[in-house]
């Protein structure tokens, strides 16, 4: 952080003047954005993870209800696992159908392919919301630091 200052009425930081409470918390928002996103690989994996998990390669004729198309996550995990079942029987969940909530379905597994291949998008997708969820609690707990106590958030 830049030195702070409340210059009548307005706010001075990291070297801009004059800035209302939302241009305050914007650039607060900005700064956290890029320090967390500026940490590198971790980053770049999940986006990685998650371009990896869209099922836009053609593949054989499937059931009218299956999902069309594969992803290049399954087709690699496919290609290193081959039919190899987990040992004792065990059956893992594994998610079907989307990235949201209310178009996955969950369904159980006994092969690791499909366990690995639909897992690495959602191994994405965590490591994204942790970084949304982290930059949004650093910025509200910065702003609220520097903001006078009309302005603040919560």
């Amino acid at each position: 952080m830049d030195t702070v200052e409340e210059l009548n009425g307005t706010y001075f930081y990291a070297g801009k003047s004059n800035l209302s409470a939302a241009e305050l918390l914007f650039m607060i928002f900005c700064e956290n954005t890029a320090s967390q996103f500026g940490k590198g690989v971790a980053d770049f994996g999940a986006v990685v993870a998650l371009v990896s998990g869209r099922n836009n390669l053609w593949t054989r004729a499937k059931p009218i209800n299956a999902t069309k198309g594969t992803s290049y996550a399954s087709k690699v995990a496919r290609a290193v696992f081959k039919k190899t079942k987990f040992p004792f029987g065990i059956s893992l969940p594994t998610w079907l159908g989307g990235y949201t909530p209310w178009t996955a379905k969950c369904i159980m597994v006994r092969n690791i392919a499909p366990f690995a291949g639909r897992s690495i998008p959602l191994i994405g997708e965590l490591i994204l919301a942790t970084d949304v969820s982290t930059i949004t609690y650093r910025t509200i707990r910065d702003y609220n630091i520097i903001a006078r106590s009309s302005d603040k958030i919560w």
